[in-house]
């Protein structure tokens, strides 16, 4: 029962981090005015070097691993030679899907149902 707590704890910690350097970089992307792809190298490195200290654990569920999948990529578009605006093009299209999929489970119409709840309007 012990290791089942530490995995999750671990899990957990990780989620966080993860989530943390994904809104650190788009924020320092979306606040700053014109950013160059030095300081942006510069902000992945810095935000980066907690969630290097933190071991990768296997991520279950669609949402993290789409999270962990835009973590990479921020990554990826940092190794790369392309250009700023490219870069927050891309980042700011892929964080928008992500927000959509989490978003979709959430709300759902419950216009047609057969068993929709009556609120005493009849």
């Amino acid at each position: 029962m012990a290791t089942s707590k530490e995995e999750n704890t671990k899990r957990l910690r990780y989620i966080r981090l993860l989530g943390r350097f994904v809104s650190g970089i788009l924020t320092f992307l979306a606040k700053s005015d014109n950013p160059t792809k030095e300081q942006y190298d510069q902000k992945v490195d810095m935000n980066f070097r907690f969630l290097e200290k933190n071991e990768a654990v296997k991520l279950y569920r669609d949402e993290y691993t789409e999270l962990e999948a835009l973590g990479q990529k921020i990554l990826d578009l940092r190794a790369s030679d392309t250009e700023i605006e490219e870069i927050k093009e891309t980042l700011f299209y892929a964080q928008n899907q992500l927000e959509k999929r989490v978003n979709a489970n959430r709300y759902k119409k419950d216009k047609h149902a057969k068993h929709a709840a009556k609120d005493g309007w009849e």
